[in-house]
Parts: structure tokens; C-alpha cells; sequence
């Protein structure tokens, strides 16, 4: 028998295929892919690198083709974050050497280089703002149960691969967490035979098709954004609002100058006001823009009010929003939006906002460049059956408004409209609170203090107005925003004999939950852990003397014990430690 030796040049789109090929039917059926037409050669993707830092620091495991395309980091893009983690992982797993300097600048490079377009990372912003959400991905579900057993689908939409790379970062996943295969029922190979009429395909590979045509590297977005993005004209003064769970909303005046138009960092500086308590805050620190709209800043570094600030400049260079948060899980701090000031007046606000039929009430109006002297009351519009009985001017960034609304005035939201500018739902006009609700209605909390540090859980009562219709749980109900109430905890029976609202932590009286030590507890049955369930309860007196109440359920459960995310310091004196993101 003679021997023939064979050399096939496979096209690389061909090599899934054909490794699916070998397992279900060996080289006979090899043998007739490869008779095929070879596919048609696509035009080269990646990008090349140009940054010197990113390849003398990266080239000794990243090959560098003849066009500058670097193995791996060529194809693929990421937010600012997601180019952290992977030098974190580099770091930790392969023993990278990089400098925190050279780190911040690789990280730098490639978030602006290879980064996303507004609009591709506009529905992943819960993901990088650290929200802790119920997220309902739009996609393919079983691409979803098949990434969210481990994490949020929020880490996948905001990046972008070739479809070689996310076949690759399945591959990486099964390296680095081999039981991905076979748990829960096998989250990306099947544990058995598919039913008939089934997608015949391993669930890795349903994935590895969806990712790659729902988020591929090139796409029209990024083009055009690549095309014109540069460093954000930011300096000014900007009116901030927001609104913090537990505290209510604040207002106040931010000012945003340039620091460094080469690196992208500017400064920010200034106060605001928590309306309900009047408690007021100073801050200031640094932010850096990459991609020419996500903003990355921490203020009042390394002091007790210390933010890190996740925002996102829109393109009009006029509004700037976001999420200020600290915690050890991230779980505290404010929602803001900030509003450029120029020459015109600006309405970031009115509180308080629920005002209730036949009340004389005094409000204060937020903004900038309010103006002043007789008559203005007579250019604000609330509406009919709102009358703006007098308007004082207490400076420039507030107002103080007395007004009278009718007693059959038309319940519902009203914009408001005065000197050239509007506000839409700026007030609510109600009837009274007819029913409350806890939010969330699902909350967590983390055990800890003495090994692993506690995360908390922060609850709001939001009052209701049953609307116009009169009955509840309608589209019409008004929501009335944040009112007062006292603050409980109840049993949620699990087990028999259930005990958690003993051992897993107390509630304060602003809504947050504050959880009990971590580690075994000998007074617990089974010295267990100080987790568990519990009901969270708020309670309303109106001014009869009923009372509104409503719950909320809370999991306490046990930290996060092991976590590769960027902004977590390591020990000071690693080379994996850094912080790009201020």
C-alpha cells in the first residue's frame, strides 16, 4: 500500500465546523467538507496597534503579525473596565509584568482606541454604572441562561469580538472553570441527547453564533463614532441633580475644567444639597474621558465621602448623567445628572414635587440663572388650577415659590414652563396617598465585618395616588416619590422554627439594612453562617390615623468571596496594582 502525505490550507471560518465534523463523523465526513468549495477569503479584520507601551509589554505572549494586528487584543473591543479586568487577569493568572504606569496608559490606549460607541454601550450602562438590576436581555434567552449563571449580561454586551474571539473566550471559560460543562444541567454541553425538533447544537455553540452576529468587532456605530471622537469640550459650569436612595434627591452646582487635553483628565469641583435633611456636600477630584464620552472620576479621594463616578456625555455636549457610588459591593451612592450652564436660565427641579388639591404650599425651584424683580411670578406655569402666588430669588441656583393649587385642580403630572425653558413633570398634583410600595421588592445584603466587609441594602417608600379613575394598580396611579415612614423587619418563614430575624443584622430608620458579621455562629442551631430571609417592613401614618403599610423581601447571604473586577486594590506593593479609573 502507498502512502500519500496531504496538506490542507483551511480557511479559518471552516475550522469550527470541521472540528464539530471529526467528532460526529470522523474523516469520512472530513473528507467531504474539505471537497467543498473553499469559502471565499474575507478582507483582514483586527486593528493594529500602534501603542509602543501596549507591545513591548504585551508582545511576549501576543504575537505581532506584519500588519501590527497583535494575537487576541487586535479583535477585540471593551469599555474601560473591560480592558482593566483583562490586564487584572493577565496579571494574576500568567504572571504579566506591568506597572500600574504602563497599565494606566495600556488601559488608556485601548479604551479609546478599541472601545464602543455610545449607542452600542448605551444598553450595557447598568454594567459599568454597578447597578444591581433585574436585567431582561432582549436576545436569544438561551444565550442568556447560558452566560448569566456566572454573571451579569451586562458584561457581555459591552464588548465586541470576532467570531474566532468569542469562540475563544468560551474556550477560555471552560479552561479556567471546567465544571461550566457539565453544571446545571450542563450550562455549554448538553448532558444529553437533545429532544427531537431541538437545536441539535451544544449550547456553547448556539452562543458562540449569537454573540458573533449580535455583537461583532466591526460594526457601522463604532465606525462612524472612531471617525470623530476626540476629547469632549467639558469646561464650564453645570448644574447637578440627582436623586440617592435613602436620602431623596439633591441639587446643586458642579464646575469641570481641563487638566490635560493629551491624557483626556479634567477636574470637577463643588456642592450640592440633600432637600430633605439639608444636609450639604463639598467634592472634588479628578475624571478621565475615554472614548470621548465615558467618564471615569473618583472625588474626595481617600476620605470618608469618597465616590468613584461612572457617567456618560452625551453628544451634544450639554447633559452628562451617570451613577456616583462607593460600598464594597458598589451598592451606595446617588444617580446624577448634570446640566451645561450657559447664558440661558436652567430648571434642573422643583421640591417638594407631590403637592396635594386645595393646599397652599411653599416649593423651592432648582436651576441656574433664575431671574429676578417684580413679575416674575407671573411668568411661571404650572398649569391650570396652579396659581403662583409669590416668587423669591434666594440666589442664583434656587427659588422660592408659594403655591396655591385648587381644589379641583386636574390630578395627574404638570410640566412647568417659564423664562424660555421647560420641565417636564415637575410637579404631580394628587388627592392624597392612597397606598405605598417598598423598593426594591427584592433587595440583598452581604454579611460581614470580620473577615469580608458588609454590603448593604437600602429600601425607599414610595407613596401612590390611585389617579384620576379611583382604583388601584391602574395606568393612571400617580407616583407621589419618597414619603415618610417608619421602618421594620418581619419573618419570612423558610423552615420551621425559622430564626433569621435574630442573628442576620437591624434595620435603620433612612431605609438601610445593616447586616450581621460574617463566619459561623455558635448560637445559631448547626453554628451556621448569619444569613438568611426576612421581610422588610414600612408603615405610613396618615393624618387620620390610619396607617399604610408595605414589604419587601431581603436576602442576606454570605459575601462575595472571590472577584476579578478592575477597581479593587490588590496589595499595595503588586504590579497588579492600579487604578485607571480614579
Amino acid at each position: 500500500m502507498q502512502a500519500h502525505s496531504l496538506t490542507l490550507e483551511i480557511d479559518p471560518g471552516m475550522v469550527r465546523t470541521i472540528r464539530v465534523a471529526l467528532l460526529l463523523g470522523g474523516p469520512l465526513l472530513l473528507a467531504g467538507l474539505v471537497a467543498w468549495k473553499p469559502l471565499p477569503q474575507e478582507a483582514p479584520t483586527g486593528y493594529a496597534i500602534e501603542n509602543t507601551t501596549v507591545i513591548n509589554r504585551c508582545s511576549r505572549c501576543h504575537a505581532v503579525d506584519e500588519d501590527g494586528r497583535m494575537s487576541r487584543i487586535s479583535y477585540l473591543r471593551k469599555t474601560p473596565e473591560g480592558w482593566q479586568t483583562s490586564i487584572r487577569r493577565m496579571v494574576a493568572l500568567h504572571g504579566a509584568q506591568v506597572d500600574p504606569e504602563d497599565a494606566r496608559e495600556i488601559v488608556r490606549y485601548l479604551s479609546n482606541e478599541q472601545g464602543l460607541a455610545p449607542e452600542e454601550l448605551r444598553p450595557g450602562l447598568f454594567e459599568v454604572e454597578r447597578r444591581l438590576i433585574d436585567h431582561d436581555y432582549e436576545g436569544d434567552s438561551g444565550v442568556e441562561y447560558t452566560c448569566i449563571q456566572c454573571h451579569s449580561m451586562g458584561r457581555v454586551i459591552t464588548q465586541r469580538r470576532t467570531e474566532e474571539e468569542w469562540s475563544l473566550l468560551i474556550a477560555t471559560h471552560r479552561g479556567l472553570y471546567p465544571l461550566v460543562d457539565t453544571q446545571g444541567g450542563g450550562i455549554f454541553r448538553r448532558s444529553e441527547l437533545p429532544d427531537e425538533g431541538e437545536d441539535p447544537r451544544q449550547p456553547m455553540d448556539v452562543a458562540i453564533d449569537h454573540l458573533s452576529e449580535e455583537f461583532p468587532l466591526e460594526t457601522r456605530e463604532w465606525s462612524a463614532w472612531a471617525a470623530t471622537k476626540r476629547v469632549p469640550q467639558l469646561a464650564g459650569t453645570w448644574a447637578l441633580s440627582g436623586y440617592e436612595p435613602g436620602k431623596g434627591a439633591l441639587f446643586g452646582e458642579m464646575s469641570i475644567s481641563l487638566n490635560s487635553e493629551e491624557l483626556g483628565t479634567f477636574n470637577m469641583t463643588g456642592s450640592y444639597e440633600y432637600v430633605e435633611n439639608g444636609e450639604e456636600v463639598t467634592r472634588s477630584g479628578e475624571g478621565i474621558v475615554y472614548t470621548g464620552y465615558q467618564w471615569r472620576g473618583r472625588s474626595n479621594p481617600d476620605g470618608d465621602s469618597e465616590l468613584r463616578e461612572v457617567m456618560f456625555v452625551e453628544r451634544d455636549l450639554r447633559t452628562i448623567s451617570g451613577r456616583w457610588f462607593t460600598g464594597s459591593y458598589d451598592e451606595q451612592g446617588p444617580d446624577v445628572t448634570l446640566t451645561r450652564i450657559g447664558a440661558d436660565a436652567v430648571i434642573t427641579g422643583v421640591h417638594p414635587r407631590a403637592i396635594e388639591r386645595g393646599q397652599t404650599v411653599s416649593v423651592t425651584l432648582f436651576g441656574a440663572n433664575l431671574p429676578t424683580g417684580a413679575g416674575v411670578a407671573a411668568e411661571i406655569d404650572f398649569g391650570q388650577g396652579v396659581s403662583v402666588i409669590e416668587a423669591e430669588n434666594t440666589d442664583n441656583g434656587s427659588m422660592t415659590l408659594s403655591l396655591r393649587v385648587d381644589q379641583d385642580a386636574g390630578m395627574g403630572v404638570r410640566d412647568f414652563y417659564a423664562f424660555g425653558v421647560s420641565l417636564q413633570d415637575a410637579i404631580v398634583i394628587h388627592d392624597g396617598v392612597d397606598w405605598i410600595q417598598v423598593t426594591p421588592e427584592t433587595g440583598m445584603a452581604r454579611v460581614g465585618g470580620a473577615v469580608f466587609p458588609k454590603g448593604y441594602q437600602t429600601f425607599d417608600a414610595i407613596g401612590y395616588d390611585h389617579g384620576p379613575d379611583g382604583d388601584p394598580n391602574t395606568d393612571d396611579d400617580l407616583v407621589l416619590g419618597r414619603i415618610e415612614t417608619s421602618w421594620s423587619l418581619d419573618e419570612y418563614a423558610a423552615t420551621f422554627d425559622d430564626d433569621d430575624i435574630e442573628f442576620v443584622g437591624t434595620m435603620r430608620q433612612d431605609g438601610t439594612f445593616i447586616p450581621a458579621l460574617d463566619g459561623p455562629n455558635p448560637e445559631r442551631v448547626g453554628n451556621r453562617n448569619n444569613v438568611g430571609d426576612l421581610w422588610v417592613v414600612a408603615t405610613h401614618n396618615l393624618q387620620n390615623g390610619d396607617q399604610l403599610t408595605a414589604r419587601a423581601h431581603l436576602i442576606v447571604t454570605v459575601p462575595l468571596y472571590m472577584r476579578f473586577e478592575p477597581w479593587r486594590e490588590v496589595d499595595p506593593g503588586s504590579a497588579a496594582t492600579f487604578q485607571e479609573d480614579r
